[in-house]
């Protein structure tokens, strides 16, 4: 019996130890180290999960999410937290009214499926005549603002990530004053974004910006 479970243990230790394993465990570890004299933000919050892992920790957080269905349960889940300021707009390259794509099955749970939206219409599982609008804020405007560092961003955006972190790279000042992300990239479900992600990855390998993880899921 023994020597059964330690072999099915040998044969779930790959599965385990993914990327997107050792990213999860490296942003729960950075969350478990923030203090009430911190900043975290989520992007892309939907309806809390990780954003209640942020607000455990005392942190001001700050949690963005557009698709409207997620955003009044995520402000439900949230009213607990005095720490947690919940905004329902979209994070972006640039700020303005914005087309927020529903998910192709969107109509029969608006709540279940509100994990596919995008910003994206060229996204394979929106449907491109179902959308709402809503409202898009400049992520490195809105850092700028805040003019305090940020100790942990989570974003997963939808498609999204690759224009806003191209754009934050740009911004050397608003990029030193985050200290860890990560970042789900969606270049498996959007395959227009591989080529684009590619050249994402290499910038940052290249610049060593390791506070950068893009292996979220």
């Amino acid at each position: 019996m023994l020597g059964a479970l330690r072999q099915l243990l040998r044969r779930l230790r790959p599965k385990l130890d993914t990327p997107a394993a050792r990213a999860e465990r490296a942003f729960l570890q950075a969350a478990a180290g923030l203090g009430a004299a911190d900043i975290a933000i989520d992007c892309g919050a939907n309806v809390g999960r990780y954003t209640e892992v942020l607000a455990r920790s005392g942190a001001r957080v700050y949690a963005f999410e557009p698709n409207p269905d997620a955003f009044t349960e995520l402000r439900r889940r949230m009213s607990a937290y005095s720490n947690v300021v919940c905004l329902n707009q979209a994070v972006a390259a640039q700020g303005g009214r914005v087309c927020l794509y529903l998910h192709e099955n969107a109509a029969s749970d608006p709540l279940h499926w509100s994990t596919g939206s995008s910003l994206l219409a060229i996204k394979g599982n929106v449907d491109r005549n179902c959308y709402v609008e809503v409202e898009a804020v400049d992520f490195v405007d809105f850092l700028r603002a805040l003019a305090a560092p940020v100790a942990l961003v989570k974003m997963d955006i939808e498609g999204a990530e690759v224009a806003l972190l191209e754009h934050l790279l740009d911004q050397p000042q608003a990029l030193a004053a985050v200290g860890r992300l990560f970042a789900e990239t969606h270049e498996h479900k959007i395959p227009e974004l591989r080529a684009a992600t590619g050249r994402l990855r290499e910038r940052i390998r290249r610049d060593g910006l390791a506070q950068i993880n893009l292996d979220w899921q």
